[in-house]
C-alpha cells in the first residue's frame, strides 16, 4: 500500500510539473481562464458533493470569469 500511495504522489507530481510547463507560453488572459476554471470546478465539486456535472458547470462558469478579469 505504501508502494501505492508513492507512485501514486509521484503521478500527480508529474502531471501538475508537466502542466505548469504548458501555461509559460500562454497569454494574461488565457492563464486567467485556466485559473477560473480550476477554481470553478474545485468550488463546483464542493457545493454538489462531487458531482460530475456540478464540477464541469463550475469549470465552464469559472472559465468565463477568469476570461473577463481585466477584459480591457
Amino acid at each position: 500500500m505504501n508502494n501505492l500511495r508513492k507512485g501514486i504522489t509521484w503521478s500527480i507530481l508529474l502531471t501538475l510539473f508537466l502542466s505548469l510547463s504548458a501555461c509559460g507560453s500562454m497569454s494574461t488572459r488565457g492563464k486567467n481562464t485556466a485559473i477560473g476554471a480550476g477554481i470553478g470546478a474545485v468550488g463546483g465539486a464542493i457545493l454538489t458533493g462531487g458531482s460530475a456535472l456540478g464540477t464541469v458547470g463550475g469549470a465552464a462558469v469559472g472559465g468565463v470569469v477568469g476570461n473577463q478579469i481585466n477584459k480591457k
